[in-house]
C-alpha cells in the first residue's frame, strides 16, 4: 500500500516516514502543499495524510482542490489544532478521518488500516479478474480454471494488485512507475517494462486467460482473452 504523507515539519516527518516503512508501507514524503496536489493528482496512492499547516497551501486548501479534480484517495488530515470548527473545516474540503497532534502510533495505524479498507472499496480476501485469483496477502496468484498457482514477487504482486483494483483502465508508464518505486524514485520507464515481461510470464505460467495488453502511445491494460 502506498501512503503520501504531506508534513514540513522535518523531524515529524522523518518519524512518521520511519514508522510507516517499519509498518511495510510505501511512503512518498513531500513538506509542501502544492508538490503534495501534484503528487495527490497521479492517482496512485492508496492514502493521503496531510498535515494541516504546510507552505505554500495548507491542507485543507490540498484536500479541497483534489476533491474538484476528481481525487478520491482517502484522506486523513493531521493538525495541531483541536477545536471542533477545524475539525468540521478537514472533513468539508474533503477530509476522510481527522487525527490531532500529538497522538498515539497506534491510533494513526488503526486509523489507516481503515482508511486501506476504504480505498480498496471495502474489499475482504481475494481479488479476482476474469479466471484469476490473487491473494494479497500472500501473494498468492491462482487460476481458477486450471487449478495452478504462483507466487508473485513483491513489485509483480504490487502491478498485479494495481491493475486488478482499475479493472477496465489503461495504465500508464508514469503511473505505474509512482505505484511501484515512488513519486520521487528515478526508476527508468523500461524497469516497468522488464516487471510486466515478469508478470505476464506468471500469467502464462497459471494457464489463465487474461493478458496485459500494451495500449500503443497510451500504457498497459488487464484484458480477458475470450476463445
Amino acid at each position: 500500500m502506498r501512503i503520501l504523507l504531506a508534513e514540513d515539519e522535518k523531524r515529524m516527518a522523518a518519524a512518521l516516514v520511519a514508522l510507516l516503512r517499519q509498518e511495510k508501507y510505501d511512503v512518498d514524503h513531500f513538506a509542501d502543499g502544492a508538490s503534495a496536489l501534484m503528487a495527490l493528482e497521479s492517482n496512485v496512492y492508496d492514502i493521503a495524510v496531510l498535515d494541516v499547516m504546510m507552505p505554500e497551501m495548507n491542507g485543507f486548501d490540498v484536500a479541497r482542490k483534489a476533491r474538484a479534480r476528481g481525487v478520491t484517495t482517502p484522506i486523513l488530515m493531521l493538525t495541531a489544532k483541536s477545536q471542533l470548527d477545524d475539525k468540521v473545516t478537514g472533513l468539508d474540503s474533503g477530509a476522510d478521518d481527522y487525527l490531532t497532534k500529538p497522538f498515539l502510533t497506534k491510533e494513526l495505524l488503526a486509523r489507516l488500516r481503515a482508511l486501506g479498507r476504504r480505498s480498496a472499496g471495502f474489499q475482504s480476501g481475494d481479488l479476482r479478474f476474469g479466471d484469476l485469483s490473487l491473494d494479497p496477502s500472500s501473494a498468492m496468484l491462482t487460476c481458477t480454471a486450471t487449478g495452478q498457482n504462483v507466487r508473485l514477487s513483491e513489485k509483480e504482486l504490487h502491478i498485479l494488485e494495481y491493475m486488478f483494483n482499475n479493472q477496465g483502465q489503461i495504465m500508464t508508464r508514469e503511473q505505474l512507475a509512482v505505484k511501484i518505486w515512488g513519486f520521487e524514485n528515478e526508476a527508468e520507464y523500461n524497469n516497468v517494462e522488464v516487471y510486466m515481461s515478469f508478470t505476464r510470464k506468471k500469467l502464462a505460467f497459471v494457464g489463465s486467460s487474461v493478458e496485459i495488453k500494451a495500449v500503443r502511445g497510451l500504457g498497459y491494460e488487464l484484458r480477458e482473452r475470450h476463445v
